[in-house]
């Protein structure tokens, strides 16, 4: 099943229920009854993990959808008896007030842990690397496997490149990449993500534990390659994917 995200709920409501991105009052008669259906499955769908609202904008929320929910309900509006107006002018409102909580949403979830990063200074790099680490989140939610897990390897290895540039020296940065990897170059960008755990744990920016993790994580990621995996017999998996998300999450603590 496609995953829904808050502004595609957002761009239904505007394309269909136009009156409600300036608020104007609009009566929602019957004749809206299969589109108002369609947006409650939509909101229905909705990942309980990215309705991120303070108390008061959440209550609003699970008031506008109650609103469509018994107002489907009620035969009076279905059948234009007497009370209709009413109901028609209240689900208006309601899809109004519904929009307005989902307006500000995001589409992914940054987990708690990597929400900051703030080691990096390069803002874009530092929101690409964001997005990866919700992207993984996001893929394993979905089952998504070998996304989850070379997604969550690359954000270890974005993570891990900038740490070692931001926090340490140049001089130090060379004297643990020729004692850790001595064969590589002494570009940082030429390393990889097995160079980039090794040089990390040489410099102390992440704990022993954290490194074997990281090892685990990169060998899963290689399984992307249809010959590497069909050679090793192994695949990308819920515990690979795991895997891979448990060093993100450990390293990220660390550098953090």
């Amino acid at each position: 099943m496609r995953r829904v995200v808050p502004s595609q709920v957002v761009e239904f409501i505007d394309a269909d229920f136009s009156f409600a991105r300036s608020r104007q009052e609009y009566h929602v008669d019957a004749q809206y009854k299969d589109r108002v259906t369609a947006l409650l499955r939509l909101v229905n769908e909705l990942p309980d993990e990215l309705l991120i609202m303070d108390a008061a904008a959440y209550n609003q929320f699970v008031l506008s959808v109650s609103t469509l929910e018994s107002t489907l309900d009620v035969e009076d509006w279905i059948s234009r008896r007497p009370m209709a107006s009413f109901y028609d002018q209240r689900l208006g409102e309601a899809i109004s007030d519904l929009r307005d909580c989902l307006q500000p949403l995001p589409d992914q979830q940054i987990p708690a842990a990597a929400a900051g990063l703030p080691f990096i200074a390069d803002a874009p790099l530092r929101e690409s690397i964001r997005a990866d680490i919700a992207f993984a989140n996001q893929a394993f939610s979905g089952g998504e496997w070998k996304a989850a897990t070379v997604l969550a390897g690359a954000a270890a290895e974005a993570l891990l490149r900038s740490a070692i540039t931001a926090k340490k020296t140049k001089a130090e940065v060379e004297a643990a990449r020729s004692a850790a990897i001595p064969k590589a170059s002494s570009d940082p960008n030429d390393w990889g993500l097995d160079g980039y755990i090794k040089v990390a744990r040489a410099l102390a920016l992440i704990k022993e534990t954290r490194a074997k993790q990281a090892d685990l994580a990169k060998h899963f990621r290689n399984l992307i390659h249809p010959g590497r995996s069909a050679r090793l017999k192994e695949v990308c998996d819920r515990g690979t994917a795991h895997s891979a998300l448990t060093a993100l999450e450990l390293i990220g603590r660390d550098l953090s």
